[in-house]
């Protein structure tokens, strides 16, 4: 079920940054019938990731398709790509005019062109649920469920400082994609995870830990297929999801919200904690709004919503 993306010009774009864009190129995919014809669930992508939800080079086959958790003969799967992501050969060279919350008003101009009057789910992980996060406190009646897995309304300290990193790595490295994705690899697993999969063996071949190699072989990887200008943008956004910068407050946000939230966390996530997850299912209760709260057990870290799909299953089939 592979197909090409299809394109939206948007037109006179400003960012939050002030920063005038004359064209911008939305680029999008649609698996499962028409649209329109069906209940729409968008799919954000994470930082590496694309609009090619499934097919044979799809990222999510294990949740979506035929006769899956979100099934593909029940609703029209709508994944845009993130200007700049270099899927679609558009490259933002200026990274920094870019913020979580420009992706997301892109991404509701690119539903409102599409003539969608309502989505049934916003669901992404990571990066992807931040700026599910931030369209829906843009447009509180968007969709009937937001899913953000993986991710909160707002970054971290933690979560800054690797950003920051990141940024000095892609700037300074004379490897940078190679050498930022191993540092990347060390904050989405865990120790517990790094034991479990190579426990101190050798590589015979190369003569290094294994671990070595497996960080080595990720950073080539990522190396062949990413760009240093899209590796800069999206961790340009991953930096900058904040529902409440230079708006009002938290508990105004929440006093808007009209989608039933499903919050997923991690246990071991280092990224986007269970704890701060938590503090916001507390936090969002207190407002009277329609949330749920539910976490997926792993060793692996901010990487198990990518690994532990079972678990992912029976937590979103409900909701399907």
């Amino acid at each position: 079920m592979e197909n090409k993306p299809n394109h939206i010009i948007i037109q006179n774009f400003t960012t939050e940054s002030g920063a005038l864009y004359p064209v911008l190129n939305l680029s999008y995919q649609i698996f499962g019938p028409e649209l329109n014809t069906a209940p729409v669930v968008l799919v954000n992508h994470a930082l590496t990731g694309n609009s090619q939800v499934i097919g044979p080079s799809g990222w999510w086959n294990d949740l979506i398709g035929e006769n899956k958790t979100i099934d593909t003969n029940k609703y029209s799967i709508l994944a845009f790509n993130v200007p700049g992501n270099g899927y679609d050969g558009t490259i933002v060279e200026n990274y920094l005019d870019f913020t979580a919350r420009d992706i997301a008003r892109l991404f509701i101009e690119g539903v409102k062109y599409l003539k969608i009057q309502q989505l049934y789910a916003i669901i992404g992980g990571s990066v992807g649920g931040g700026i599910a996060w931030e369209m829906i406190a843009l447009e509180p009646k968007l969709a009937l469920h937001l899913i953000p897995i993986a991710t909160d309304w707002k970054s971290t300290d933690w979560l800054i400082a690797n950003c920051f990193l990141q940024e000095q790595i892609l700037k300074n490295s004379s490897n940078p994609i190679e050498d930022a994705r191993i540092h990347a690899m060390l904050c989405y697993r865990t120790p517990e995870s790094f034991k479990m999969k190579f426990d101190r063996t050798i590589n015979e071949e190369l003569a290094i830990f294994n671990i070595e190699s497996w960080l080595l072989h990720h950073g080539k990887k990522l190396q062949k297929r990413f760009q240093l200008a899209s590796y800069k943008m999206m961790n340009q956004l991953l930096k900058t999801i904040d529902v409440t910068r230079n708006r009002d407050s938290f508990e105004v946000f929440a006093s808007k919200i009209e989608a039933t939230i499903h919050i997923i966390g991690i246990n071991s996530d280092l990224f986007f904690t269970a704890k701060e997850n938590k503090d916001t299912y507390q936090e969002l209760k207190k407002h009277q709004v329609n949330v749920f709260y539910k976490e997926i057990e792993s060793i692996h870290g901010h990487d198990a919503f990518l690994i532990e799909f079972e678990q992912l299953n029976n937590l979103l089939a409900p909701i399907f």
